[in-house]
């Protein structure tokens, strides 16, 4: 029986890439990027990126099952939350979320 499997890849930001193969049963994450070719040349990742399934980082000898999803992803380049904290310093803390409807008297954070 073949295995369906879905191949993602995001290579720039706002632009992803999706491919759907069959491989033989048995066939490992490793197979199915080689099928693809989104090995770099040593037969490994390329630089910076990691591979998931399902948003899960995951080993190239993870076995596949039917209907699995691979995912080939860029590193982060900041911290999500950093990057949240930042844009709420620069936009002040009365202007943003629960602050920012705030009635008078009310306590904080209601």
């Amino acid at each position: 029986m073949a295995l369906r499997i879905t191949l993602m890849q995001a290579p720039a930001p706002r632009t992803v890439t999706e491919m759907h193969l069959q491989l033989p049963a048995g066939a490992t994450v490793a197979d199915a990027l080689r099928a693809a070719r989104w090995l770099d040349g040593t037969g490994g990742l390329p630089a910076g990126q990691f591979v998931g399934m399902w948003g899960r980082k995951t080993p190239l000898d993870q076995p596949l099952q039917d209907g699995d999803r691979v995912e080939l992803v860029r590193d982060l380049r900041v911290d999500p939350k950093v990057a949240r904290r930042e844009r709420f310093a620069g936009q002040g803390a009365r202007s943003t979320g629960l602050f920012s409807r705030r009635r008078p008297g009310a306590k904080s954070g209601y």
